[in-house]
């Protein structure tokens, strides 16, 4: 009778989408003002065996990562806003081809990243929170990279004031789900 149960989820309560922190490596002034993460999807590619009567669908051998997105409030001095503008500008190099060398040279970067002499990425961790707003899992993102940030409209004609909440894609290698010691969920 015990092996019929040992199956059935002992925690009851709801993962709430409230409860969450994110660190960013190299934008840390984005991070303490995120509102918004996600952990993004994964697609797993699909091969087509094909047979006489019917071709079948079985498992492809690579995963697709969807993207990290992050909202956050912008400050009113831009700060947060020019760490990923700049980040941008410097993998891009719009004007002038210094700018990446700037990139790299005003990084926060962690040890890892100095050992490959690329200061482009960052990491990043999603902390999770229980229902008492305790730390309950991590998802750990390596080599981080801003692609896309949302524009920020002004309006005058606004009746209230909204403030701004600015979004970011990145792109990513790998992320990973672990317990609070990093032991793979």
């Amino acid at each position: 009778m015990a092996g019929i149960f040992s199956s059935q989820i002992e925690n009851r309560n709801f993962l709430s989408p409230v409860g969450f922190k994110f660190t960013l490596t190299r934008a840390p002034k984005v991070a303490f003002f995120c509102n918004q993460a996600n952990i993004p999807d994964l697609t797993l590619g699909i091969a087509n065996q094909p047979t006489y009567l019917k071709d079948i669908d079985v498992p492809g051998d690579k995963i697709v990562f969807g993207d990290l997105n992050l909202s956050f409030m912008v400050d009113e001095n831009l700060e947060n806003y020019m760490e990923l503008q700049k980040w941008i500008r410097g993998l891009g190099y719009p004007e002038y081809l210094d700018q990446y060398k700037e990139l790299y040279e005003s990084a926060i970067i962690g040890e890892r990243y100095k050992q490959k002499s690329s200061s482009v990425f960052s990491d990043g961790t999603l902390e999770v929170l229980n229902s008492s707003m305790i730390p309950n899992f991590l998802v750990y993102f390596k080599d981080l990279f801003p692609y896309s940030l949302q524009t920020l409209e002004f309006d005058a004609t606004a009746s209230d004031v909204q403030y701004f909440t600015a979004t970011v894609s990145f792109k990513y290698t790998m992320y990973n789900i672990t317990d609070l010691s990093n032991t793979p969920l």
